[in-house]
């Protein structure tokens, strides 16, 4: 059956379960970063600041898993989009992908994925740290110090949901580009979702063709990237 285009742009979008459930147990992490800030209390923001930063180290063999767990997921959704992709495009390419070499980007993006974990609770031991610098010096009132404190938790879910959007959109670009690049694929088409939620800078790459050795730059202040590195998705 020939699919149309929106059929085959549907192969390269992110996997949106994928990222569901990496946001569920990244906000976990937040969950227990909200618990130690309770436990602690702010009147001990040093051993809070302590707990936090052994939190980071402790939670090391559980964060590897569970960034193996979402890469091999993204990986799965990949690789059988390219395989639909070989069945129109011959037996010879099926082939190429079928062994393409995807290990080295897979081994770089876990290692990005274990940091980016392990810095959600060193950066609430960070901004707790800040703060209660901020209250020596400035002489802010102790109450207003606290309910940022208090608000650890919060900040933390934010970045483990900035981190679940982000990260799973990269790691499904990373792979098309190492499996693209082997079967000799030279650049590809961006694509977007057309939607309300494409930035506007996105949307002016809507059908523009990208070489893979020269990211676009899209938006100012940002090294360039590719599409699915920060929202994008490849297209055909």
């Amino acid at each position: 059956m020939r699919l149309d285009r929106k059929g085959k742009r549907s192969r390269w979008e992110m996997a949106r379960g994928a990222e569901s459930r990496y946001n569920s147990q990244l906000r976990a992490v937040a969950r227990e970063i909200g618990n130690l800030t309770r436990g602690f209390g702010v009147d001990k923001p040093l051993k809070l600041i302590t707990a936090l930063e052994g939190y980071a180290q402790l939670i090391t063999p559980w964060a590897k898993s569970v960034a193996e767990y979402m890469l091999a997921d993204v990986n799965r959704r990949n690789e059988r989009a390219w395989r639909e992709t070989g069945k129109e495009m011959g037996k010879a390419l099926r082939m190429e992908i079928a062994y393409a070499p995807t290990g080295q980007a897979f081994s770089m993006l876990l290692d990005l994925q274990v940091g980016l974990i392990k810095s959600i609770p060193l950066d609430a031991a960070q901004r707790v740290q800040a703060l209660t610098v901020q209250g020596l010096v400035t002489g802010e009132r102790a109450a207003s110090i606290a309910a940022e404190i208090m608000r650890t938790e919060d900040v933390s879910k934010s970045k483990a949901t900035l981190i679940a959007r982000t990260e799973v959109a990269r790691a499904s670009s990373v792979l098309t580009e190492s499996r693209a690049r082997f079967v000799g694929s030279e650049g590809y088409i961006w694509r977007t979702s057309r939607d309300g939620d494409v930035r506007p800078t996105h949307r002016a790459m809507e059908g523009k063709y990208v070489r893979w050795d020269k990211p676009p730059v899209t938006d100012k202040g940002l090294a360039p990237y590719h599409a699915g590195c920060d929202g994008g998705f490849l297209g055909e």
